[in-house]
Order: C-alpha cells, then structure tokens, then sequence
C-alpha cells in the first residue's frame, strides 16, 4: 500500500515504520516540510537513514523530485535519488538523470548524466552537473539544443544543430544560458566557435548579440554584420548593426522602436563616410573625396481619441545611389509624409502634407513637387426624400516647386446614388453629380508638357453628372456548379468641360482597363474630369463549383463626340467607341491562380494592353509568371504613359521534406518601337536570383546568388551572394 507522510525537518515525530503510521492523513504543509509519497518506508535508527522505495515522490516548496528510490541520511542531510530521476523546479523545468544527490532542501546537490528540459521546450544535456541553492545549474560536457530529438513516430534523431561546450551555467531567475568553449554543430559538424556566447531561453525580448549574417557582393566585397539588440523596455527596443566590408568603409546602422498608449513609432538610421561614383557616371572621379553618406526612416502613428489619428513617415537619403548601393532598397523615390486624420461612422476629415525625393537619373530635384496642405473631408447623409445617400466633399491641395509650376485647387461636390430592384430582378443604380473647383497656378511655362500646364491665374470649373447604371444577372445551374451571367449597361452625361485651361498634376497616367470601364471619371485623379455623353456595355460572366471558380468580364463605351482634347491617342478613349477591355481570372484549389487582363484595339484587335499573373503550384513547390505588354503608340512626349514589355518568372521545388531550391528572373523586353527613349534591345535582363534553402522549424539556412545587370552610379552590376542561418532561439 502506497504511504502518503508529511515529514518535519527535524523528524523528532519519526519512529519505526509501521501500518498505522502508513494510514496516517497528512497534515498541513508549511515551507520547512517535505511532504512526500512512496510504495515503501524503512527507516534505519542507528544510522538515522530514511529510504522510501517504489514511484517516490518528495516535494517541497515546489521542487518535485520522482525515483525509484530515495535515501536520506539525515545525519549529513543528504538526499540521494536513484532510478528513473524526474526533477521539476518551480519555473517548470524538468531535469532527468541516473543518481541526483542533494540536499534535503531538494535545491542544490550534484547530477549525473543529467538531461535537463527547459520550460520553453529546449534540452540541456551533460554528463555530470551541480545544482546550486539558487537554482542555477553548472554542467560540465554539456551540449544545448532547441530541436526536437525524436521524430514523430517517437524514434530517437540527432538534433539539427546543437551548442556544445566545456562548461554550461544556467541561470532559471534571468533565463539565460551561458557557455564556455562554446561551438555550433550544425549536422553534426562543428562549423562556428563561439567564445563567450551567451542567450535567452524565454520567448521575453533580451539584450545580446543576434545571428549575423554574411554577404558577398562585386562593389562592396565580402560582408559580415553584426547585430546587436536592446531590450529597453516592455515598450520599446533598440538594434545596433555594425557592418564590415573588404572593399569600403564599415556601415552602421541602427533602428529605435517605441510602443506607447496612443501609438507606436520607430525611427531606422544608415551611415558610412566613404566616397562615391556620381549617378551617370562609370567610375569614381578622380578628386573625388570621402563624404558622409547616410539615410533615415522613420514611421509611426498615434491614435489620440476614438475618432483622431496622427499618422507620419519620413525617408531622406544622402545621394541617389546610397540604397542601392549597400542593398536598402531598390526605389526611384522616397515619399514623407503627415496626416491628421478624424474618421465618424459618418464623416471623414484629413489634414496631409507630402514631400518626395527623387532618386531618378537626370531627374531634377528642384522640379519635384512638395503637396501641402491637402485637405480632405467627406460626409455621408442618408436622402430623406428618395432614399439614397448623398456624399458631400471638400477637397484643397496646394503644389510647390523650388523651380517649377505651382498649383492651388480647392473643390466641394455632392454625390447622390440610389439603388433599386426591379420585380425582374435588374439592379439599377440612379447617380447626379455636381462639383465646383477653382484653380490658380504660376509659372506654367517651366511645365515642359503642355498638356499638363492649364493656364496661368486663376481658373474656374463647374462639373455636372448623371448616369443610371443597369445590372441584370441570370444564375442557374451550369457544369457542375452555379454560374451567373451579368449584363451591365451603363449611360454617363456631362455637359463639355474646359478641361484643358486648369493643370494637371493628379490625373496624367490615364488608362482604359477592368477596373475603371464603369467609373464615372476615369481619369486617376481630379484634375481631370471626362465630359460629354457616353454609353459603356459590358457582360460578367461567373462560375462557381467546389475547388474551382471562374470570373471573367469584358466592355468597351461609346461616347457622342471624341475624347481626343484631353487624352491621348493610344490610351483606349480618345475615340467615340473605346478599345474593348476585359479581365479574367481563375482558381483551381489552392493550385491554379490565374489573371489575365487586356485591351484590345477597337479597329484592328491588336493587343494593347496584355497582362498575365499566374501561378502554379502549392505551399512548397510552385512556379510564377507574370508578363506585362504596353503596346500602345502613344508618343514620348508622355513620360507617365511610355509603353513597356516585361517579363518575371519565379518558383520554388520542394526536395523532401526540409530542402528547397528557388529563382526569380525579371527581363525587359522592351525595345525602341515600344519606347523611342528605351536603351534595351529587346531582351535586357534586369535581375535574377537562385537560391538553396533548408528549414525543420528548428534550422534555417539560406544560400543566394543574385544578380542585377544595371549600373547607377556606383551601385553596379554584379553578383551579390547572401548566406542566412537562423536557429530557434538563438537569438541574442
């Protein structure tokens, strides 16, 4: 019969063993008992030894100790444990082993072959330890991993990757593991030493030295950074990386995070002090002289009531080639911006302002606008007459160039729709609008399109419309699934616009496509407003069956008199009837994705405008493609709407059940009778990249080669080789 007995320190109650005592109910535990459990009870009086056999059980002050066997020597208050040891302290950590010897706090003593599993589910092993009163434990030819070692069927495997070391201490109060003589094995092979190495063993932020990362490139040469992270805070973090290169000076870069009860916000900072090759040019200038080179981000957003927001991004760079150069980022143009926004369940009001820095060769940056102010406000009213709703806006933008046109517009309009259902099931949508803007600009001859100028001064526009849009969808039952069949008719009047006499700075890249054919404006932007009366035609047509849906949709207008005043020839509306347009898309699972957009030339059928995205494959294996044609002839006195050719591939093979192999491909096929001012022959690669990785959840490496065929300054072509590794947590 199993003994259930609450020993006092002391023992001063202790006698003989007997079956009565055996029966006897524990008593209330206080800190300085052990209150234990054991098939078995001998107690030795002349040499005062307790031994407690079979499925022992001792706990005291949350220490729990199993065993076959525990003997206690009370006269040198050792506790020594044998056969099939579990130990768990407070924190949940359970350590097993052959022979435990402690004391009879059961705190501190002495572990052979001890296995120690931490509560985050990482191991520690070794073949001898010492558990002190603390609760740290030193292990001596210890070895740590966070990889699983068993496989799911239970058989035992060899850890991806394990930290082994001379000597091992671990500290349960901080967390915190350290090591001396310590060396990543990575597949069993002993790949990194690691002298002073030291990290976490909680999910909790903890001040210490990330992974590094190593990188090869043509320009810069091999790379290492290293990485260093502060905890601060709860709230807030901080990261410190320093880079070193073979062929330039050092880089150091640094990225502060703050999480506060309004909002959160964080700032990024790049630097070095190195000399570099002008945008255009092919080598380093002769007297060229080192100079500081940097670039700051910062972004962040403060909600300060139910209602305000205060949102703001900043990029500001040294030079045009300084991203590119050291692999930041690969933009053209750095965009800041602050906005003071208020959002109701029925209003909206925003209060903006918007600066940009271009990155562009021979792009000027004194003729970059600065946008500010930019207000905003809608609100939407339910119509207590006709029941639809009716949408107020007032919209004000101020532009300004240090050498250039400047442009103020200020408008206010009212939107009203109402919706119906007819008995036959046609969905019809009433919609008048009016809208009033003024206009005032200056320096309108600076502006080298003249399409885009307006005239100087003050100007004045008025904009009436009216438009009923019909829907009729027929659903029924068709291969397997539902399908629906939507025609859609749609009539837009304008009265004539002097579109021409206001610039225009908002709406420039106009295009006819999918998802602007039924748009009351199809212009981009305000600054442009497609007058007259027109009519645009359309079918949808849907399928839906289980695993594989269907959607396809393709229109085209008609307007009363030609377009060709304010929008260019090539772009799909110029003429009375518009090119026809159209957009489709299928899903097969999670297998097949695909869409395809086009236009087609209202006379001749050439494509125009053909775009395809797709991909093939699951989660792990897969193949992407994605093609972009512009044919459109549009003149290249339009930089916004220059025609192009383009063509990304991708994909990923899945080897087994941790490896993997990727690339990526972007190639520009455009040529001179695509682009007069293109400098590409008609296949120029832009950049490719290959890749091997390997990743258990526990390990992740990550081999890749890339590289970019374009020269910009001194970012150059050539290669650039990327080496990752990442182990669960070890981070810092």
């Amino acid at each position: 019969m199993k003994s259930s007995i609450v020993v006092i320190a002391s023992l001063l109650s202790w006698a003989a063993p007997s079956a009565a005592m055996a029966q006897t109910e524990a008593a209330p535990v206080s800190s300085e008992e052990i209150e234990f459990s054991a098939d078995t009870l001998d107690y030795d009086f002349e040499n005062d030894i307790v031994t407690a056999s079979g499925n022992v059980i001792l706990n005291r002050d949350g220490y729990t100790l199993r065993a076959d066997e525990v003997v206690w020597n009370r006269k040198t208050a050792r506790v020594t444990a044998n056969g099939n040891i579990r130990s768990v302290s407070p924190d949940g950590d359970v350590a097993y082993g052959d022979k435990i010897e402690l004391t009879d706090s059961l705190r501190d003593g002495a572990i052979d072959n001890l296995l120690l599993v931490l509560e985050d589910g990482s191991r520690l092993a070794a073949r001898s330890s010492e558990r002190f009163p603390d609760g740290s434990i030193s292990l001596d030819n210890a070895a740590y991993t966070a990889c699983a070692v068993t496989t799911e069927d239970g058989c035992p495997k060899n850890p991806s990757w394990q930290i082994k070391a001379v000597k091992v201490k671990y500290d349960p109060v901080e967390k915190r593991v350290s090591y001396e003589g310590a060396r990543i094995e990575i597949f069993g092979l002993p790949v990194i030493p690691l002298p002073g190495l030291s990290h976490p063993i909680t999910s909790e932020n903890r001040s210490g030295i990330l992974v590094p990362d190593i990188k090869f490139d043509t320009v810069n040469g091999a790379a290492l950074s290293v990485p260093y992270y502060f905890n601060i805070g709860p709230n807030q973090d901080a990261m410190v990386t320093a880079q070193l290169f073979t062929n330039v000076a050092p880089l150091v870069s640094a990225t502060y995070r703050h999480l506060g009860e309004k909002g959160a916000f964080q700032i990024s900072g790049f630097a070095t002090y190195s000399s570099r090759i002008p945008t255009g040019a092919t080598q380093a200038l002769p007297n060229a002289q080192e100079d500081f080179r940097g670039y700051i981000a910062t972004s962040g957003s403060f909600r300060l009531d139910n209602n305000w927001t205060l949102s703001q991004s900043a990029r500001i760079v040294t030079d045009r080639t300084f991203l590119r150069r050291y692999d930041i980022s690969d933009d053209d143009s750095l965009r800041s911006t602050i906005n003071l926004e208020r959002i109701s369940n029925t209003s909206y009001f925003s209060l903006a302002g918007w600066a940009f820095q271009t990155l562009r060769t021979n792009d000027p940056q004194n003729r970059v606008p600065v946008a500010l102010p930019v207000i905003d406000f809608r609100k939407r009213l339910a119509d207590p007459v006709l029941g639809g709703r009716i949408l107020l806006q007032a919209n004000s933008l101020a532009i300004g160039r240090a050498e250039g046109q400047d442009t103020q517009r200020a408008f206010a309009s009212a939107r009203w729709d109402m919706r119906k259902l007819t008995k036959m099931g046609q969905e019809i949508t009433f919609t008048g609008f009016v809208r009033g803007d003024v206009y005032h600009s200056s320096d309108n001859a600076l502006n080298d399109t003249a399409v885009y100028r307006g005239q100087s001064g003050w100007q004045g526009r008025a904009i009436a419309t009216a438009a009923v849009d019909v829907k009729w969808p027929f659903i029924g039952e068709a291969f397997g699934g539902t399908q629906t069949i939507t025609p859609r008719f749609q009539v837009v009047a304008t009265p004539a616009l002097s579109n021409l006499s206001v610039p225009n700075e908002d709406a420039r890249a106009v295009d006819l496509e999918d998802s602007n054919l039924f748009a009351l404006n199809r212009f981009p932007g305000y600054d442009r407003y497609e007058d007259n009366v027109r009519a645009t035609y359309g079918l949808e047509w849907e399928i839906n069956r289980p695993n594989l849906s269907f959607n396809t949709i393709v229109g085209q207008s008609y307007r009363l008199a030609n377009n060709n005043n304010i929008v260019p020839e090539g772009t799909g509306l110029s003429q009375r009837f518009s090119d026809i347009v159209g957009r489709t898309n299928v899903r097969f699972r999670d297998i097949i994705k695909f869409t395809h957009r086009f236009r087609l030339d209202k006379d001749s059928l050439a494509i125009r405008r053909n775009e395809i995205d797709a991909t093939l494959g699951g989660k792990g294996t897969y193949a992407q493609i994605g093609y972009l044609r512009l044919n459109r002839n549009i003149g290249n006195q339009l930089e916004d709407l220059q025609d192009r050719e383009e063509l990304r591939v991708g994909g990923r093979y899945q080897i087994g059940d941790y490896w993997s192999v990727f690339g990526s491909a972007i190639i520009d096929l455009t040529d001179v009778s695509d682009d007069p001012l293109s400098v590409s022959d008609g296949y120029d690669p832009v950049r490719h990249r290959l890749g091997v990785a390997y990743d258990d959840g526990c390990l992740s490496l990550g081999l890749t080669w890339r590289y970019d065929y374009e020269d910009n300054g001194d970012a150059r072509r050539g290669s650039t080789f990327l080496f990752r590794v990442a182990l669960r947590n070890l981070g810092v």
